[in-house]
């Protein structure tokens, strides 16, 4: 097994969990806030899938259009056009507000299928070549991948079953 095996690997895992966590979910169920400096689970997941969106098509693939925004999710999900998360405000992200979960899952498909996409495809060198991920500093591609996009993801979704769990619902994988 080669890393693009492997990275191939977790990114499909961590987007088919993501899935069947918010699967079946109510708008109100997504956005319940629990107490505390804690987000939603919708909160979790547009995070997740803009961090990716952004890592893989915008970062490592110099400037490529986001599909949130070549494909208009912002519009149509109504939420930030370039925000994706990381640094906001606690009382913003607390805000933020998904409308219509189905539509969030259809951009978190596209979203895994086009990393997936370039990570079997990306030629092996280039996972190698050092990168600028800001506020996280320089690393390179492979770690990128891994980190941001794998062990970031995975962190969200044991957030995403814990709020299942207050909410009294069944979660795993």
């Amino acid at each position: 097994m080669d890393v693009r095996e492997m990275l191939v690997d977790g990114v499909q895992q961590l987007n088919d969990w993501m899935l069947q966590a918010l699967e079946g979910l109510t708008p109100e169920q997504v956005n319940w806030l629990p107490p505390g400096n804690t987000t939603s689970i919708g909160f979790s997941a547009w995070h997740v899938w803009r961090t990716t969106d952004n890592i893989v098509n915008f970062v490592l693939q110099n400037r490529k259009p986001t599909i949130w925004l070549e494909k208009g999710y912002c519009d149509r999900l109504g939420l930030p056009k370039v925000e994706q998360g990381t640094g906001m405000s606690i009382e913003d992200a607390r805000a933020l507000t998904i409308t219509d979960p189905g539509l969030l899952c259809e951009y978190g498909r596209e979203v895994g299928a086009a990393a997936i996409e370039y990570i079997k495809n990306v030629p092996l060198e280039e996972l190698d070549e050092v990168q600028l991920i800001r506020p996280l500093g320089e690393m390179s591609r492979g770690k990128v991948l891994r980190q941001v996009v794998m062990t970031h993801g995975f962190m969200h979704l044991g957030e995403i079953n814990l709020i299942k769990g207050a909410l009294g619902m069944k979660f795993g994988i």
